[in-house]
């Protein structure tokens, strides 16, 4: 008898062959929506707390200048874990479960790399970067090195919970990594005003907090990984590394985290150059790297949907099922355009209720200038979200360049001559942030073409 083609090799239905696309979506999208604005909360709690610390003001901006990294210690797990993601999901829809199960094994090894280069970083290399930032502030400096030398030794539970987190999706199983994300980020944010006041460890005691926090949704992503996926073989041996899946990950996992990684320069970039503003210098940095840490809701919102096309589209790529792909592209557009039009709603609505969460000494001109900036950046969310939906769908067909190209425009190429520009006129500190949505429109307006050509390519007989 011909086996059903959308069973699994345990007789289980496989829910992204048989489930209606839209419904298939939003099944694996809103479970990974959660989980991904979840990683946002880590960083924007601690923000809070040590804002209403001694020297809050202060803190802040340490906080502000380690942020890049952190940004970079995601960029990489998460381009790591796209390329894991999109094999594994085309492999699976091909049904070679032997090489699902090595490609699993690799993409632990890979972690274990990435965190030995962060491990080394944390010990050797954040003295020099936080004094690139500091502007001579020896509080600010001690801060920032503290904060993120711990966060650097701890990243292996965030590097750790990325590849465990994609393994879990490219299997369907959101819901299962979304519970493991909320017990750390619940940890994390109990922790914080134990160890920040209870146990008057200041800024060490955010770091230690969220690095808690990480290494328990780690640990739960293990858990459910080995108790429930069954679709990949568990042999420890299959962590010997195999060049060839490794190149075939960072196919795909290279330009994904360079594009995450584009983030982490945009933010030390902006943050070098509002540290040449005189007076306005460190309100504008410290509102920067507020508002930077609320944006991540939206922004990480958006890459919880386009993670999820990542998978549906890469599994009926590999199965050469044009119309549900298509249904891809119709219902991944529509449904990133709808979340971010509630977000923006959100943002505009409680945008002082949101800025005045931030209390620290000389705080007045800081919450000012970081409702300015959530008034006008937020009119740019729903290009955004479709500028990063189509990304996926991009990297769902294993495309390189056209996604890398889109983040280029969108967070370098765009928004620094137009940053640098507004800041040669008088109100400068005003007009800088309409460099963030113009950017996005163009972008969105860029990538549209891209998309439509692109599925053509991908969709022919003989692609």
């Amino acid at each position: 008898m011909q086996e059903n083609h959308s069973a699994t090799q345990t007789g289980t239905p496989n829910k992204l062959a048989d489930f209606p696309i839209r419904t298939l979506i939003l099944s694996m999208g809103m479970p990974m929506v959660l989980s991904m604005v979840l990683q946002a909360v880590y960083n924007i709690v601690d923000t809070v707390f040590v804002s209403h610390m001694k020297n809050g003001a202060t803190a802040v901006l340490a906080l502000t200048d380690s942020y890049s990294i952190q940004l970079l210690i995601v960029a990489v797990g998460v381009g790591t874990g796209i390329g894991i993601n999109a094999l594994l999901s085309k492999t699976l829809g091909e049904r070679n479960s032997e090489k699902a199960a090595c490609i699993a094994g690799n993409g632990i090894f890979l972690a274990i790399c990435i965190y030995a280069v962060f491990l080394l970083f944390g010990i050797f290399g954040t003295k020099p970067f936080i004094a690139m930032q500091a502007n001579g502030n020896a509080l600010r400096q001690e801060m920032g090195e503290q904060y993120l030398r711990i966060c650097c030794m701890g990243s292996f539970g965030s590097i750790g919970y990325t590849v465990y987190e994609r393994f879990l999706q490219g299997t369907g199983r959101t819901n299962l990594s979304t519970i493991a994300q909320i017990t750390g980020a619940a940890l994390n944010i109990l922790l914080d005003p134990l160890f920040i006041f209870g146990l008057d460890m200041g800024v060490v005691g955010a770091a230690v907090a969220t690095v808690v926090g990480q290494v328990a949704s780690l640990v739960m992503a293990m858990l459910f990984h080995y108790r429930w996926d069954r679709e990949i073989r568990q042999d420890w041996k299959r962590i010997r590394p195999r060049w060839g899946l490794i190149r075939g990950i960072y196919a795909i996992g290279i330009p994904a985290a360079v594009m995450q990684g584009l983030l982490s320069v945009m933010v030390l970039f902006v943050n070098l150059v509002f540290g040449t503003q005189g007076d306005l210098a460190e309100p504008l940095q410290a509102a920067y790297g507020i508002y930077y840490k609320i944006q991540q809701f939206a922004l990480f919102a958006a890459f919880g949907l386009s993670n999820t096309l990542i998978t549906v589209v890469a599994f009926h790529y590999g199965r050469r099922e044009k119309a549900r792909l298509r249904q891809c592209v119709r219902y991944g557009l529509l449904y990133a355009a709808g979340l971010m039009l509630i977000v923006t709603v959100l943002f505009q609505l409680f945008a002082a209720l949101i800025s005045g969460l931030f209390q620290s000494d000389g705080s007045r001109e800081v919450q000012q200038l970081c409702m300015r900036s959530m008034r006008i950046c937020t009119l740019g969310y729903v290009f955004m979200g479709i500028t990063v939906l189509i990304q996926g769908i991009l990297q769902g067909f294993r495309c390189v360049f056209s996604p890398l190209l889109l983040a280029l425009l969108r967070l370098l190429v765009l928004p620094i001559p137009f940053c640098l520009l507004f800041l040669m006129y008088e109100r400068g500190a005003e007009l800088v942030w309409w460099a963030f949505p113009l950017a996005e429109c163009i972008t969105a307006v860029v990538s549209v073409p891209i998309l439509l050509r692109t599925f053509r390519k991908k969709t022919m007989p003989s692609a």
